[in-house]
């Protein structure tokens, strides 16, 4: 009788309880990303407390401050526009073709993620300078990479490559090909394949690899300041504009550059976010 009803006796589960551990790890979890993020970003937002408001207006609005603004969110947006089209195209050919070297080639994807920025900064301009081996074929036609602008993007497009292909990539694993193969059966072309099956599923996986690209170029320094050429008002970055305020002793300058670049930043990537979610529950019919 007493093993009946303890077999009849209701779990802690039935009534909704959390599992357990549950208390601990969340714990340890708010308290790692406390440690970690919140009160690094704390910290940021009360130095610039110190600032009265029109200070703060008059840092963020200067010249100099807005044109490297401008180029370090510019630069960035059209690093992850180009690694969204060509990233995808990357992803595309390694999961659907097999050839030699494929797997060197996959294994090449991840190289941005080990090299430290500092050395791809280094050989980028060593490639792209006027003696370089690119940079002597482009000056003919009038391009000049390194030290300009356009040199901004090709670093921040070199370190941002691997977060688009490695986030489309498990995606197009994933799909197969059952789906495109039933649209051929039906008689659509391949640009309808491509279009109205593949692209819809692959869309929420590329804005992901593109807000991930975006965010990792948006603060990028080591690979971008050796072929910038760090010029005022034409090639210098919002991160060396705060490094070059730290190196001034001014902190309240630098923190406050730091607190509109992280106030810019999140609001760029909560807008692609929720276009995420959006593309996903009306293109894929998922939950966001």
């Amino acid at each position: 009788m007493t093993r009946l009803l303890s077999a009849r006796r209701p779990t802690s589960a039935a009534f909704g309880a959390a599992p357990a551990g549950q208390a601990l790890t969340l714990g340890v979890s708010l308290c790692y990303l406390g440690l970690l993020v919140l009160l690094p970003l704390s910290a940021a937002f009360l130095s610039t407390a110190q600032l009265s408001a029109e200070a703060f207006w008059q840092i963020i609005t200067a010249p100099r401050v807005l044109a490297s603004l401008r180029l370090s969110f510019g630069a960035a947006f059209l690093a992850a526009l180009v690694n969204l089209v060509f990233g995808g195209i990357v992803a595309w050919v390694l999961v659907r073709y097999r050839f030699p070297g494929r797997g060197l080639i996959d294994a090449l994807i991840d190289l941005p993620f080990a090299l430290p920025t500092a050395v791809a900064g280094i050989a980028l301009t060593a490639l792209y300078a006027p003696q370089g081996w690119l940079g002597r074929l482009l000056a003919p036609l009038g391009v000049q990479v390194a030290f300009q602008p356009l040199g901004v993007v090709v670093a921040l497009v070199f370190i941002g490559l691997p977060f688009v292909v490695r986030t489309v990539q498990p995606v197009l694993e994933a799909l197969g090909t059952e789906l495109e193969e039933a649209a051929s059966s039906l008689g659509a072309a391949d640009w309808q394949i491509a279009v109205r099956v593949t692209l819809p599923t692959l869309a929420p996986a590329l804005l992901t690899g593109f807000a991930l690209a975006f965010a990792r170029a948006s603060g990028e320094y080591g690979s971008v300041i050796f072929i910038a050429g760090n010029l005022p008002m034409v090639s210098e970055i919002a991160p060396l504009l705060i490094v070059t305020r730290l190196e001034q002793f001014d902190t309240a300058g630098a923190t406050a550059i730091a607190v509109l670049m992280l106030v810019l930043s999140f609001a760029l990537l909560l807008a692609i976010n929720s276009l995420q979610a959006w593309m996903r529950r009306r293109l894929l019919g998922q939950p966001t």
